[in-house]
């Protein structure tokens, strides 16, 4: 049986570090490599780095930041933001990511999913899925940092990009990012009900058992979490020893 991972989010806009609440309101936290430098000493078993304006500012991904960053990271990392073209996946990942997330030039450009799982292999590319409830209580896809209306039902698309070589899937609410309320759990099982390929639920962890509770009532792959681990005590280390607690698989 895999183990479960448990992935520390850092969004990062402008010049640090940022959290904020449903993709909005964001407030610096810190600096990308002093965050990494912790992350390293406390034993994570991989990284997610977003660079959040990128997108929605049309910018290309910062290629000269990630090398930098790469350089102290000693954990695999998974590098989103402004991705657009295979040219972008390529220069991300030989500059020293791991795995190359995307989101709205998925969306846009689907066979782009295709296009990049056959030429650097399904491992490497992250779909970043992120997810919006409407007034009606309905589910939908949104780009652009959450900006932007799709029309797309979660699942579909889920399927969709499983069925295009994704290798992963990033999962997040934007109504429950940065609450530190729990995870959407009903998402999150509706999701990894329908697809094969892993999927990192994300989006409202605020404590240890938040974790456990999308654990039990999902097929989740992994966590990704920011706010607990920016804002609280709580440590990757420590919620991996509560989770092997009570029963789940994870990385000691």
């Amino acid at each position: 049986m895999l183990k479960t991972r448990i992935i520390p989010t850092v969004l990062f806009k402008g010049v640090g570090i940022v959290k904020g609440v449903g993709f909005d309101s964001w407030r610096r936290v810190g600096t990308a490599l002093q965050s990494i430098r912790v992350y390293n000493l406390r034993e994570v078993d991989e990284l997610i780095f977003l660079d959040i304006a990128a997108t929605p500012d049309g910018a290309r991904p910062n290629f000269q930041e990630i090398d930098e960053l790469a350089d102290s990271c000693f954990m695999p990392m998974t590098v989103g933001g402004g991705v657009q073209t295979i040219a972008d996946i390529r220069d991300l990942l030989a500059v020293g990511a791991d795995k190359v997330a995307i989101n709205t030039a998925a969306v846009n450009t689907p066979d782009l999913i295709r296009d990049a799982a056959s030429e650097f292999g399904a491992q490497c590319i992250v779909v970043s899925i992120d997810v919006k409830r409407r007034s009606d209580g309905t589910r939908e896809v949104v780009t652009h940092c959450g900006r932007t209306a799709t029309g797309r039902n979660p699942i579909d698309w889920a399927k969709a990009v499983e069925g295009l070589g994704a290798g992963e899937i990033l999962l997040t609410s934007v109504e429950r990012d940065g609450t530190m309320s729990g995870y959407d759990v009903d998402l999150v099982r509706d999701v990894t009900a329908a697809v094969t390929i892993p999927v990192i639920a994300s989006g409202g962890c605020g404590e240890y058992r938040h974790m456990a509770d999308v654990l039990a009532g999902s097929r989740a792959a992994a966590l990704g979490a920011a706010s607990i681990f920016h804002f609280t005590e709580q440590t990757p280390r420590e919620a991996k020893r509560y989770l092997s607690e009570r029963g789940f698989h994870v990385r000691l």
